[in-house]
């Protein structure tokens, strides 16, 4: 669980520093082991799916998508059809678009540090990580908009480098599951999204998202049970507010 060596300074005038990109870089010290797991996976998954070691680097490299990227590798077709496309498509979209709310969420801390038009370069390294960790950056006060790149940047370079070895290792690792390491992230996240629960309101809403995903995992098949608990979150986070 990443910790402030000093505290941010909520009076420190917004900006960019290099300072702020290499506490980026040590507030995701942390989740280094899950990355290189799951990177392991990604890499592992690409050698028996037939991707050479060049293309599965260089598929980390363009797509660094965590958890949609393995997805889409195991739904990887042995013969590429439009409908086979069309489906791979659909779920890495339907996967991927809670970053659209958690790029809204941080659209604050990000436009107040940076020169117009480049807060959007800079969610290119959007990943739940360096969101966790630039929220509760935001959260402490905290400024610099370099500790959520910093933090995006490195966990992208360890995210090429660990698909390599994951390549070349095979099939040892493209099931996480067979030694638990599957928890290893989720369980990181929550560890760190506790801390920026802090008002009545964000406890409240915990429930119903994590409930509502729940129920609609039960009733719809595939991963809409991500999108559908976040919206139920965010409404019920507005709805809340109103009361506060």
């Amino acid at each position: 669980m990443p910790t402030s060596s000093t505290s941010p300074s909520p009076s420190a005038p917004a900006g960019f520093s290099l300072a702020g990109m290499v506490e980026g870089v040590r507030l995701s010290l942390p989740m280094v082991p899950g990355i290189l797991m799951a990177a392991g996976a990604v890499g592992a998954a690409s050698a028996e799916k037939g991707l050479s070691l060049g293309e599965a680097t260089l598929m980390s490299f363009l797509v660094y998508a965590g958890a949609s990227q393995l997805l889409a590798l195991q739904l990887w077709p042995s013969t590429w059809t439009w409908p086979a496309l069309a489906a791979l498509v659909l779920v890495v979209f339907a996967v991927n678009l809670r970053l659209v709310l958690m790029g809204a969420a941080l659209q604050p801390y990000l436009a107040r540090g940076m020169p117009r038009g480049t807060p959007y370069l800079a969610l290119v390294t959007l990943t739940d990580a360096n969101f966790v960790i630039g929220s509760r950056y935001s959260a402490d006060g905290g400024r610099d908009t370099g500790v959520f790149l910093g933090a995006g940047l490195f966990m992208w370079l360890i995210w090429v480098v660990a698909t390599v070895p994951g390549h070349v290792l095979g099939y040892m690792l493209t099931d996480p599951r067979r030694f638990g390491l599957d928890l290893v992230m989720p369980l990181l996240f929550t560890i760190m999204a506790v801390g920026l629960f802090r008002l009545k309101r964000d406890r409240l809403v915990w429930p119903v998202a994590a409930g509502v995903a729940v129920v609609t995992a039960q009733l719809v098949s595939g991963y809409w049970f991500i999108i559908v608990g976040a919206v139920a979150g965010s409404v019920a986070a507005g709805l809340f507010r109103r009361h506060d």
